[in-house]
């Protein structure tokens, strides 16, 4: 059974404390096996890699083979549907619109002192993509890791995706050719992570690595951290559900699985102000269970990490929602005191705002990203978007006369740190010599 917290019963804040506290991280074994990988993939590059797809990808590779080809891709996508492939599109345009209206505009001007100021947007040379393709296949991973991509104008977009048995989903090669991804690699793990941060014989290296997976990923995106720049760390996936007793209980339930469904290391939350309402709402994710086909995996994470907080106003539960900082939050209220909460909370990766916005369109069509920060991360980032493939270049451009107005400030800095050489670079300028 879920965890039931009462806010307003002596001892919450011990139990919400040891609550937010939970690790539900995986083997702490993975950091040192992903290092073992990433080290034996810098140092034998292809040959490490096929190595390793044998073992965990059932795939028996060939330097040669390693690459998807437009024809092996464009032959699996015409498998898929046409419904299918209409959804696809439709969410693809619906992505690109809304991350284009994210790009930044570079900033020009000239201050009182006449020194011209700005700053730059330029687009990461190339991007390397990770697709998840092991217990799901997800191509709406594919749209939102790409899109953003190429609104943001990268040149070279690299996607791996891992293809147990060497089998090609067509749905995630279909999602690949109407994002633009310029190559498709059949690698997966950590091993992908190494081959993107570093190269092999056959895989350029990439400036930029996005994009989900499972633990190993998580590791090896965090071991190659420096060499390339990463989007984030993703843990499992998590969901708050901010729901009023006018709700009916099987569409909060269903909500609540959205999440759980993914991983039993997943976690919902549901804070209610209604006890009756709460308890009709276990009840209904126990009926969900019996027919959902990845029940099993989604009764391990509503048992294990799930939880049911009652607060006595909902309109002031603002503090236990940012305390959570949930990769996911669901206000599922009336309009005006749905937007009137989402005003006031600062932490949460992306907010759903009334009765009728599971946070499943979010995942697919809404046109957001549905990369986002989890395990409490959104306390300080955001999902991914444009900007994480943009790099800020700041621009300064003196006159002698603004010169003349700013370097006695700065050789006075720079004298105070025990600079020389910082100063002396003003000061000849300014025939201090």
């Amino acid at each position: 059974m879920p965890l039931r917290l009462d806010a307003s019963a002596p001892g919450f804040e011990k139990e919400f404390s040891a609550f937010l506290g939970r690790n539900r991280d995986t083997d702490e074994n993975v950091d040192r096996i992903v290092a073992g990988i990433v080290t034996d993939v810098r140092a034998r590059g292809d040959a490490a890699v096929l190595d390793y797809t044998r073992k965990f990808d059932w795939a028996d590779l060939q330097p040669g083979n390693l690459r998807i080809t437009d024809a092996e891709r464009d032959a699996a996508a015409a498998k898929v549907p046409p419904a299918q492939r209409e959804a696809l599109e439709f969410a693809a345009k619906r992505i690109e619109t809304f991350h284009r209206a994210l790009l930044p505009k570079d900033v020009s001007f000239t201050d009182a002192t006449g020194t011209r100021l700005g700053a730059r947007y330029r687009p990461v040379d190339a991007a390397g993509v990770y697709v998840p393709g092991g217990t799901a296949a997800y191509p709406s991973s594919v749209l939102m890791n790409i899109v953003p991509a190429k609104v943001a104008g990268v040149g070279r977009i690299v996607m791996v995706v891992p293809t147990p048995g060497g089998v090609l989903n067509p749905l995630v090669m279909l999602a690949a050719k109407i994002a633009g991804a310029d190559e498709l690699w059949r690698i997966g793990g950590a091993q992908a992570v190494a081959a993107l941060a570093y190269g092999t014989q056959s895989i350029k290296p990439v400036d930029k690595i996005t994009g989900p997976g499972n633990a190993y990923v998580a590791a090896a995106k965090r071991r190659v951290f420096g060499q390339v720049g990463i989007d984030l760390i993703a843990g499992p996936s998590e969901i708050l559900v901010v729901a009023d007793g006018k709700n009916d209980p099987a569409w909060i339930a269903a909500d609540l699985l959205s999440q759980a469904e993914h991983d039993a290391s997943s976690q919902s939350v549901l804070i209610a102000d209604d006890a009756a309402f709460a308890e009709a709402v276990v009840n209904a994710v126990d009926l969900e269970l019996k027919t959902l086909p990845r029940a099993e995996i989604a009764g391990a994470s509503w048992r294990d990490n799930g939880a049911v907080i009652l607060v006595k106003d909902l309109a002031a539960s603002t503090s236990i929602i940012d305390a959570i900082a949930a990769e996911h939050v669901e206000l599922a209220m009336e309009a005006a005191p749905a937007e009137a909460l989402a005003d006031r909370i600062k932490h949460a990766g992306a907010i759903f705002i009334g009765r009728h916005t599971p946070e499943a369109i979010g995942d697919y069509v809404a046109g957001t990203n549905h990369v986002l920060p989890t395990s409490r991360a959104a306390r300080f980032s955001g999902g991914l978007g444009v900007s994480d493939f943009l790099k800020r270049t700041s621009i300064v451009a003196c006159t002698p006369e603004s010169l003349a107005v700013l370097g006695p400030a700065a050789l006075a800095l720079a004298e105070a740190e025990g600079l020389g050489a910082h100063g002396r670079s003003v000061s000849i300028r300014l025939n201090r010599r």
